[in-house]
């Protein structure tokens, strides 16, 4: 496989291009902005890809609530510009693998549990919105152009190394401040809300699997099919962690009515056509990512 990979530098980028090296592949992880067509299109023709996995987004829920336009620009137009650079690829056009979000479902009634690929969407926000936007934009190329598009839902991933801005890194960091003598206090937003949540080197495990043997046109959830509140997860890293902590609930992380009380998915598409599952504990997922920010916050005084 010859990969092409936007946002490498990113979380998930990271770990996807470390995945794709180990399995054999050649990888183009160099940095190539998604909104200006003819860069793409001359990386595209120097490298030749076989596969692009599209992963360059803004991907903060309320970095979207503040500056929604820009979010529609990076991800919307984003990925229509990415399209029409791959429409004149010479030698044809490589699969295309799109990191999309199991936030485009919204709110969804009981009986709706686990959500499955075939449910409309219902974006709450306007992440989530442009990432359906994108969606529909792929399919649409699929449909009228012969784009090789899959697209892959992927639902909360965590690991070593996220964004502290991300609720399990920011836990994650926060105890680690604590534990290196840092004030005894935690923030939170809402910890009722739950949601199924992967390692992210499943989740790069997922895309290479798709790349592979995903139905061209077809959506995908990436998830475990489990829903674990976010009031466990904190009470699973305090547990690891062990310092003593107040927990306080901080208004300002909170999301108000773009807050959706449970994402929980099921993976049995994904399963039955790539035979992939995931392989990480969620307890693993959330030892390693405690233990990267201990090492990180070790020695910083604070």
């Amino acid at each position: 496989m010859r990969a092409f990979v936007t946002g490498a530098n990113g979380f998930v980028g990271r770990y996807l291009a470390a995945a794709l090296r180990n399995e054999g592949a050649e990888v183009f992880d160099g940095f190539v902005d998604v909104n200006d067509v003819r860069a793409l299109r001359g990386a595209f023709d120097a490298f030749r890809p076989t596969t692009v996995f599209h992963l360059a987004a803004q991907t903060f829920v309320p970095e979207s609530l503040r500056a929604p336009l820009q979010t529609y620009e990076t991800n919307v137009m984003g990925t229509a510009r990415l399209a029409d650079a791959l429409r004149g690829t010479a030698g044809g056009a490589p699969r295309l693998v799109f990191a999309s979000s199991a936030e485009v479902y919204g709110a969804r009634d009981a009986a709706e549990y686990p959500l499955v690929e075939t449910l409309d969407p219902r974006p709450r926000n306007p992440y989530a919105a442009s990432k359906a936007a994108a969606e529909t934009i792929l399919l649409g190329e699929s449909r009228s152009f012969g784009l090789d598009v899959v697209i892959a839902r992927a639902f909360n991933h965590i690991g070593p190394g996220q964004d502290e801005r991300f609720v399990v890194a920011s836990f994650a960091a926060q105890l680690a401040r604590i534990a290196a003598g840092g004030t005894p206090q935690l923030l939170t937003g809402n910890l009722e809300a739950a949601r199924d949540f992967l390692d992210v080197r499943d989740v790069v495990a997922a895309y290479i699997a798709l790349a592979r043997r995903g139905e061209r046109g077809e959506i995908y959830n990436v998830c475990s099919g489990h829903a674990v509140s976010i009031r466990d997860v904190l009470r699973e890293l305090i547990g690891i962690a062990r310092v003593p902590v107040e927990v306080r609930e901080d208004p300002a992380r909170a999301r108000g009515g773009a807050e959706i009380a449970l994402l929980v998915g099921s993976p049995a598409k994904l399963r039955a056509r790539t035979g992939w599952e995931p392989t990480i504990p969620l307890v693993q997922s959330l030892r390693e990512t405690y233990e990267a920010r201990r090492r990180d916050a070790a020695g910083v005084r604070l």
